[in-house]
């Protein structure tokens, strides 16, 4: 799979430390390295059903996944006490 970050998730992740940026990314690659995606992280629920979050250390991305077009889409990066 392919990972595409949003402007506004490209913006938060420039906030971070070089060593939680750099842990974030290769997370994901990792994610996109799989077969299947969805075997790590979590279904969200509620106003957010159709999300998928993964946990970084304190820290989430939530994306959504797109099987048609083969694409993670990184919506929101940040800290677990801010992200939901």
């Amino acid at each position: 799979m392919r990972i595409e970050y949003t402007e506004t998730a490209r913006k938060q992740l420039r906030k971070l430390d070089k060593t939680m940026q750099k842990r974030i990314l290769d997370y994901m690659d990792e994610v996109s390295l799989l077969g299947n995606s969805r075997s790590r992280g979590k279904a969200l629920v509620e106003n957010m059903r159709g999300l998928w979050c993964y946990r970084v250390g304190d820290y989430r991305v939530i994306c959504e996944i797109q099987d048609e077009r083969i694409l993670i889409s990184a919506l929101k990066i940040g800290h677990r006490k801010d992200i939901y």
